[in-house]
């Protein structure tokens, strides 16, 4: 039987995230293979997911994670559940460190809107801080760190041709692509209490490198995104949130990765919005996650500024597109209503790169 991992944050459900478990295990009754647990199942909520909604469903025999969209979500192709589920599905054979598909439903009228069911995975993910009882040493964390991106050179050394990867992604260009999109999508979302980025998103316009290969990227590479061994907390045995996972400029994912990466140094402004433990002891700094992904995938990185810039570009986007819907109404989660003050600061700090300071 899966146990819930240490530090995943699952709870009740949110009023305006419910739905009725019944019409979800009489589907999964139908419609997935050889399933017949006990009973119906109890449903409780991952309170971290600020995108696509994750639930735990727990029956006597065993536990299973179910992934749907929020509502009112209007960026179709960030909460694409069909997309999600056959990425997973095509890399597991390849890359194993993904859960096992159970099932896809793609009739609304079951929960109101599309979702996927999937095996849960065993072990611990991290949080803003490492849980006394791992034992993690500086050292550890060190090996940690580096299993992290050893797992990240792994993913983009698999195959993209591969059935049911080839078509994810749409081949060279990528960088030029993620500039103008990522553009688009923050004039989009932009409120009237957050910066214009223009100067920003014109130096990123001007400066964006021709594609350095093309391969598929998880692009929400994170440590709280990653579950850690429960025998062995610095060896990673799963990855999860494949929502935005493309074919694409493998750089530009491990920019993303680093948009999150705070260290013990970084300014307080920064620590305030740190959601993972990279300013522990022992954990790598952002300059040499840089030189060790070089190292190990035999990738030349000449200019790193484009891509840490890009990285906390897309990171404001994102932020911005999540807070546009509290400010507009869509949800109460109350964990995005000061999202607009990250937003600001991600623009000091692109601002900042940019000079050279």
């Amino acid at each position: 039987m899966s146990m819930t991992p240490k530090g995943a944050d699952v709870g009740a459900v949110r009023d305006e995230d419910r739905f009725d478990a019944e019409a979800v295990d009489a589907w999964l009754r139908a419609n997935a293979t050889d399933f017949a647990p006990t009973g119906l199942p109890e449903i409780q909520q991952f309170s971290k997911g600020a995108s696509n909604l994750t639930y735990q469903l727990t029956y006597p025999e065993l536990q299973l994670i179910l992934r749907r969209p929020p509502a009112g979500a209007k960026i179709a192709s960030a909460h694409d559940m069909g997309r999600e589920f056959r990425v997973q599905r095509a890399l597991k054979p390849t890359f194993p460190s993904v859960p096992e598909m159970v099932a896809l439903c793609t009739d609304e009228s079951v929960i109101g809107a599309d979702f996927y069911v999937m095996q849960k995975l065993e072990g611990t993910i991290l949080r803003s801080t490492i849980p006394p009882d791992l034992g993690l040493t500086p050292d550890g964390l060190g090996d940690l760190c580096r299993s992290f991106i050893d797992n990240l050179v792994t993913l983009h050394a698999v195959d993209p041709t591969q059935p049911g990867l080839a078509e994810i992604g749409r081949g060279e260009g990528y960088v030029a692509r993620q500039v103008a999109g990522w553009s688009k999508r923050y004039r989009a979302a932009k409120t009237w209490n957050v910066p214009s980025f223009e100067k920003v998103m014109r130096w990123l316009d001007a400066h964006q490198p021709a594609d350095v290969k093309n391969c598929v990227i998880h692009n929400d590479y994170r440590l709280d995104n990653v579950v850690l061994a429960p025998d062995d907390p610095s060896r990673i045995v799963g990855v999860l949130d494949w929502e935005m996972a493309t074919l694409g400029d493998p750089l530009m994912d491990l920019g993303g990765a680093l948009a999150y990466w705070i260290e013990a140094g970084d300014s307080g402004a920064m620590q305030w919005m740190r959601r993972q433990p990279t300013h522990a002891p022992g954990m790598l700094t952002r300059d040499e996650v840089v030189r060790y992904y070089g190292e190990q995938s035999g990738l030349a990185i000449d200019d790193w500024r484009f891509y840490e810039v890009f990285g906390l570009f897309r990171l404001a986007v994102i932020i911005q597109q999540i807070y546009r819907r509290y400010h507009l109404g869509q949800t109460t989660n109350p964990t995005f209503k000061r999202y607009w003050v990250a937003v600001n600061y991600f623009d000091f700090r692109c601002r900042r790169l940019i000079r050279g300071t």
